[in-house]
């Protein structure tokens, strides 16, 4: 059938994702198993196949063809105007008016090629526009059809065209379950103001509650960005139910850069129930300043929270809001040879019911490293640190209310010495190093006022040996002379191959301030602790960190983490497990958890993912998911589950299910 387009002169093409205008009047080249022109008339007749690409990239495949002198009339069968490597619209019947180019009795795909049996999807409609001006395509009456399989037709459907990076209009929908709200259908709005400020409205319609009302807000200027999402409801109770979450950085110059956080929740279990629980115990708002030197940096933040949990472990996470923490270091230059000196400051306000403590903290000390005859390596270093407190109505460790002022004065000094010993090989390079470090400080009976400040808790690791504190923050101190000695073998070849293996332990030459029965931590010797690593650099990846007792060697403590495989076929877990006691003789219930991930790449485009939390102690999950993806050049689509064991207050956690489904035009998801 001859078909025929008239007024075709600057019909918009996109080719690789660019517009560019289809100008017959001065086609680039024009490819044709046969071309004949006709001098008298300066027209161009084809035949066979022919393909008219013009000098902005734009093509036109089509058979049998006639191109008139001015480009102002073309005629052939078969007649597709390509708007990208994949896409094209076919038509009998294209004209153009103003700006708008209509296609009736059209088809319009993005997937030529791209599957052996045929186009994955497709288009068809009474009439489709595209309009220069806003770059947008219109079908009227149009039908979805799957692999030449009708699938669902609506009286009306737009898109923006193929070349178009950003535009407003309704994005695809989304199904799932919810945690007993019954059925959740998803209808996001996106919202273009620029290339760098965009939103995304959420109306969710649930069978069991009243509608959910998502915002997710994106803002990138220069050197700043701007990130803001949250959802309100009201439920069917009369409740007002909501959270919003902000996270803003600034950046201020090549020397510094602020930050502003907000973390808010109507209430404890509004983020599990309406599914943006994502195991925070807590949430946390405030600001944050960094200032940078050469050789300095200062962070002023501040933080109120908000907590999550029904319960809170009082003696090992701040009570209370903090307002304000300033910390502030400065290193000299090379005093003598490698020797150097650090001075720093730590300014701490917490703020909670009816009670209120500041700390002021500085500190100074010089650190001396020196390199020996063999290869010894010996660093000595000499501190002093002060405190002042200022105490509203707090508990102190005493069991008393206190408020006033309490001082306190640290001089401290450390000798470490280290022998790192290589054996290079052809094939491996070895490196053995034995360590030691005696620490001097003075021994006090004031090392710890208050029961919440900062972190006071005391857990052995090997990390925690040779470092200037063992315990995790400032509050409590260490107390007297200890020693921390261990040795460390590494070895690896040049295919990546890397082994190391530490076993150290800590030793206290003065009577230990009471700390938690778990830690490992005892007057004298303190348990064994080490940690086995290694990894090819290619697919294994292992790593593990564990405790024994100091008399008997049974295990205490043991983290482990392990991924295995490829970033498309992986499998990685982390597990721990934990002796807690009562007291030195009384055991309570073992910590004892995993946390694992597979993911199987089935096929070319079929992919499975599976995450879980188990607790072997309560012989449960405590949550578990996965999900079925099928990534295809032209569509995607999801199968997934949740499932959540969790129960508090009125949140009782049930399984949910979701359903994804989208288009891809040229790499572009719609």
């Amino acid at each position: 059938m001859k078909t025929h387009v008239a007024l075709f002169a600057v019909l918009p093409i996109c080719a690789n994702a660019t517009a560019a205008p289809m100008d017959f009047n001065t086609p680039k080249t024009i490819t044709a198993d046969k071309i004949e022109y006709d001098i008298k008339s300066e027209s161009i007749k084809t035949s066979g196949a022919t393909e008219i690409v013009n000098a902005g990239g734009g093509r036109v495949t089509l058979t049998d063809s006639y191109l008139s002198q001015r480009g102002e009339e073309l005629s052939g069968d078969d007649i597709k105007i390509w708007l990208g490597q994949h896409i094209y619209v076919e038509s009998d019947n294209i004209t153009r008016e103003n700006n708008e180019t209509i296609a009736r009795d059209a088809l319009f795909t993005a997937c030529d090629g791209c599957d052996p049996i045929g186009n994955a999807w497709e288009i068809s409609a009474t009439k489709i526009v595209y309009d220069e001006t806003d770059e947008m395509m219109r079908f009227h009456n149009p039908v979805f059809w799957i692999y030449n399989a009708p699938i669902i037709w609506v009286p009306y459907y737009e898109m923006p065209g193929p070349g178009v990076k950003y535009k407003s209009g309704l994005l695809m929908p989304g199904f799932e379950s919810t945690n007993n709200m019954g059925s959740q259908i998803n209808l996001p709005i996106y919202v273009n103001f620029s290339d760098t400020h965009d939103a995304t409205l959420t109306l969710s319609y649930l069978t069991k509650e009243n509608p959910l009302f998502q915002l997710q807000h994106r803002l990138n200027l220069p050197h700043s960005e701007f990130r803001t999402n949250g959802s309100f409801t009201h439920n069917r109770y009369g409740e007002n139910r909501w959270h919003i979450f902000n996270n803003d950085v600034i950046e201020m110059g090549p020397y510094a850069r602020a930050s502003i956080f907000l973390e808010r929740a109507s209430d404890k279990t509004y983020l599990q129930k309406y599914g943006f629980y994502d195991d925070q115990p807590y949430l946390d708002s405030g600001a944050k300043l960094e200032l940078f030197g050469v050789s300095s940096y200062i962070v002023a933040d501040a933080h109120v929270f908000q907590e999550l949990r029904s319960t809170s472990v009082n003696h090992s996470t701040p009570a209370g809001n903090i307002l304000p923490n300033v910390r502030a270091v400065y290193q000299t230059k090379p005093i003598y040879r490698e020797t150097y000196a650090t001075f720093g400051g730590d300014v701490l306000g917490i703020y909670a019911d009816g009670t209120t403590s500041q700390r002021m903290i500085g500190e100074a000390r010089i650190v001396s490293p020196w390199t020996l005859w063999g290869g010894n390596r010996i660093t000595a270093s000499l501190a002093t640190r002060y405190d002042v407190y200022n105490f509203s109505n707090t508990d102190m460790v005493d069991g008393d209310k206190f408020t006033g002022l309490k001082t306190r004065f640290l001089p401290s000094g450390y000798v470490e010495w280290g022998l790192p010993m290589f054996r290079p090989t052809s094939t491996w390079t070895q490196i053995l190093e034995p360590r030691a470090r005696l620490t001097i400080m003075r021994h006090t009976g004031k090392d710890q006022f208050a029961l919440n400040n900062d972190s006071a808790g005391a857990f052995l690791s090997d990390t925690t040996l040779f470092s200037d504190n063992r315990f995790a923050g400032l509050d409590l101190w260490e107390n007297g002379t200890f020693a921390d000695y261990g040795v460390r073998w590494a070895a690896f070849n040049d295919t990546g191959h890397n082994f190391e293996l530490f076993f150290g332990q800590t030793y206290d030459f003065n009577d230990r301030a009471a700390t938690d029965p778990s830690s490992g931590f005892y007057n004298g010797q303190s348990d064994y602790v080490g940690r086995i690593k290694y990894s090819n650099s290619k697919w294994v990846d292992l790593s593990t960190r564990f405790r024994l007792g100091r008399d008997n060697l049974a295990l205490r403590h043991m983290e482990t983490s392990a991924v295995i495989g490829t970033p498309r076929n992986y499998f990685n877990i982390g597990h721990i497990w934990s002796q807690r006691f009562i007291d030195e003789q009384t055991l309570g219930d073992d910590i004892n958890e995993a946390i694992t991930g597979i993911g199987i790449q089935l096929t070319g485009r079929w992919s499975v993912r599976f995450n879980a939390a188990y607790n072997f102690e309560e012989g449960m999950f405590q949550r578990h998911s996965g999900e079925l993806h099928y990534d295809h050049p032209c569509y995607y689509l999801t199968f997934g589950y949740r499932r959540d064991n969790a129960s508090k207050e009125d949140y009782v956690g049930n399984t949910t299910y979701q359903f994804r489904f989208g288009m891809s035009i040229e790499g572009q998801r719609y």
